[in-house]
């Protein structure tokens, strides 16, 4: 298990070699959005179909409920939104970690949408916008049908830690918190394109239809990268976590994939820091891109989450 430290040496990753390889580990680990059919799970448990003008398609958000909504029809609620990592689905969150009895007896809405096979929630070039899905129509479906407040919190995954900061940087003041577990922080830093287009051509899709190139395409790779907006995550709550994934035992994939990511990390948190806007970080040695070191992760991040969310830890 990973162990906290608040002054760690930098890992170097002299070369990206094993990138092509890489993208296989993420699975490891404004329009108005209109309800379609919603499918109860059980006693707390929705998922709901959304159509989608940003998508031009219906999209599926998992939804877990108050334990009151039924019996305090007039009562809102903030929300948590949970973004899951590349070649994984919008079901991650609920069947990787026990979220539903955790959040059991809270006051808050779980938010699980939808962020395609890649899992980047962004605006794409092809033309498909999860970007205004997540942050739009999803949230004008739960305002209209699920009573939910102007209050909401974010956190993801690998490509959904990427979302996450993305989301609260990009749009600033559109979330009270925002956690990243593994996330790809600086789309920007050495090995990182590269690690983006093996998730996108993993897909079967070209990598050009995410952002472009990366240096033909920079200015738009820039206004993407949470590293490069980090100045508007100014009066966020803020928690970054990584592991430098060197060393960890059993399978040294994720290890491997995990220390790619570590200088991004690194110095996304370096790049608050210099801009003045505070952010807990928790750099630990070892650990693997998986749901092992995420889940305890989310845990330690809960306190957080909880207070920006107006909620008891």
């Amino acid at each position: 298990m990973p162990h906290r430290s608040t002054d760690l040496p930098r890992r170097t990753v002299a070369k990206a070699a094993a990138v092509a390889g890489l993208a296989v580990l993420f699975g490891a680990g404004a329009a108005t959005g209109r309800a379609g059919a919603a499918t109860r799970l059980g006693p707390r448990t929705v998922d709901v179909s959304v159509s989608s003008t940003a998508l031009g398609r219906g999209a599926p958000v998992r939804l877990i409920l108050p334990s009151g909504f039924d019996t305090q029809p007039g009562r809102t609620y903030p929300v948590l939104y949970l973004l899951h990592g590349a070649h994984d689905d919008y079901t991650s969150w609920t069947r990787e970690t026990d979220i539903e009895a955790f959040t059991e007896g809270r006051d808050l809405i779980v938010a699980m949408p939808d962020a395609g096979p890649t899992g980047i929630p962004t605006a794409w070039r092809d033309g498909s916008d999860y970007e205004t899905f997540q942050l739009e129509e999803v949230p004008a479906l739960l305002r209209r049908d699920y009573r939910a407040s102007g209050v909401r919190a974010v956190a993801g995954v690998s490509t959904g830690g990427y979302g996450a900061m993305a989301h609260a940087a990009r749009h600033p003041g559109a979330f009270t918190a925002a956690a990243s577990y593994s996330g790809i922080l600086d789309t920007t830093a050495p090995g990182v394109p590269a690690v983006m287009d093996a998730i996108v051509a993993r897909e079967n899709l070209s990598p050009a239809s995410l952002w472009g190139h990366p240096i033909l395409n920079l200015l738009t790779w820039r206004d993407f990268n949470p590293r490069a907006r980090a100045a508007g995550l100014r009066g966020t709550a803020l928690y970054v976590s990584n592991g430098s994934g060197l060393g960890s035992g059993g399978d040294p994939l994720p290890g491997v994939l995990e220390s790619v990511l570590w200088p991004s990390a690194q110095g996304f948190a370096g790049a608050l820091r210099r801009l003045g806007v505070p952010v807990t970080t928790h750099f630990y040695q070892g650990g693997g891109h998986d749901w092992a070191y995420w889940k305890p992760e989310f845990a330690a991040s809960w306190p957080m989450l909880a207070r920006a969310l107006g909620l008891p830890e």
